[in-house]
């Protein structure tokens, strides 16, 4: 195991009814903005729920964040929060909403444009600000990363500043959700666990347990969900499964990869696909391709998680990788660039944005350039 250092401050506040704590949540601060997405949250009750709960409180709203928020709508919340002087901020919806608060949350403190953060990756001089989780998906609620959009220049970044002070988290509130993003939401849950699981055996027992205890729970209770979408206990542990697939306890002192998120987020950036869309497109396709680097960890992935302990070790890795593309297929997603009429042409810029940006990804710092194009190759 690789030395770590581990801290994660964000307060977790879960169970039904549980919006109400925002009154005791936020300190005795004296200007407050409250970040929103679109109007869903007005049909459901969370908006009645949360405004009742800043009942007397001096406090600002701040509509329109997109999924796959862009500093060009964030721009323009900075310029609110600094003209009403906020001090605290509550992001009320899913990660999109909760990544674009978090740049909201340094911008008011950086008098220069708030992209130049994004550019450079991180800006730690952050306004404090707390959560109302309503969409399961990026486990934004307790880690310190967003990723921030450039509509202009189709562009798609991360960024990292301050964890959440707190997250309140209901899972009453996914009950309205429409069964795409529910299932983007496991999409999403299940391949950032497989980003920080695999990689290399023999790193850590534990972590490896932890995250494929996670990966069990989205395989058992994905079905059920299907059919039960409004069952309280399942989609608490669809939430829960989410939050503590990315805050951090899962990747104590082992190697990661992330190549299949930043091939993802320029799909994203290109195309406007949602982000666990392009991840169930993408996943399988970095197997495929990276197969014989993750040989023995596809073959205890398979073996632990899908039950697969016969044939030989080629034919176990192919049945894990054929599982996994069957998992996000039951889910009711496409696991191919040509269902989603993505071709050579994405390749190539692809190919190109990595190239010039020098960058390489995964576990060896291999995927580069040409690797992610053998990658989406592989996705057609």
């Amino acid at each position: 195991m690789n030395n770590f250092t581990f801290h994660n401050p964000t307060r977790l506040i879960f169970g039904k009814g549980m919006i109400e704590k925002l009154t005791t949540a936020i300190p005795a601060v004296h200007h407050i903005m409250v970040t929103f997405g679109g109007g869903s949250i007005k049909k459901n009750g969370v908006y009645d729920q949360v405004i009742r709960a800043l009942k007397g409180r001096d406090i600002v709203e701040f509509w329109g964040i997109e999924p796959n928020p862009t500093i060009e709508t964030l721009r323009k919340a900075i310029e609110l929060g600094k003209g009403k002087q906020i001090d605290f901020l509550v992001a009320v919806g899913g990660g999109s909403v909760i990544d674009g608060t978090k740049l909201i949350s340094a911008g008011l403190n950086y008098n220069g444009d708030a992209w130049d953060l994004v550019k450079k990756g991180s800006y730690y001089d952050c306004i404090p600000m707390g959560t109302v989780l309503t969409l399961p998906a990026t486990g934004s609620e307790m880690n310190n990363g967003a990723v921030i959009s450039c509509k202009e220049t189709q562009e798609k970044y991360p960024f990292y500043s301050d964890y959440p002070v707190f997250s309140i988290l209901d899972p009453e509130t996914t009950f309205s959700l429409p069964s795409f993003q529910i299932a983007c939401g496991i999409a999403d849950t299940f391949v950032h666990v497989m980003e920080q699981y695999m990689t290399t055996t023999g790193q850590s027992r534990l972590m490896d347990r932890w995250a494929e205890g996670i990966l069990d729970t989205l395989v058992e209770i994905a079905p059920q969900i299907k059919n039960d979408p409004k069952n309280y206990n399942l989609m608490a542990d669809f939430m829960l499964s989410a939050t503590m697939g990315l805050n951090g306890f899962i990747s104590m002192g082992v190697s990661q990869d992330w190549a299949t998120h930043m091939i993802g987020h320029e799909l994203t950036a290109l195309h406007g696909l949602t982000h666990g869309a392009t991840l169930a497109i993408v996943f399988p396709g970095t197997l495929r391709t990276l197969r014989d680097q993750k040989k023995d960890k596809i073959l205890q992935y398979g073996e632990r998680v899908w039950g697969i302990n016969y044939g030989s070790a080629n034919e176990r890795i192919d049945k894990a990788i054929e599982k996994t593309e069957q998992f996000f297929r039951s889910l009711g997603l496409q696991t191919r660039l040509s269902e989603v009429n993505i071709g050579d042409e994405t390749i190539t810029e692809i190919e190109h944005r990595f190239n010039k940006r020098g960058v390489a990804f995964g576990e060896c710092q291999n995927v580069d350039g040409k690797t992610a194009r053998a990658i989406l190759e592989n996705c057609k």
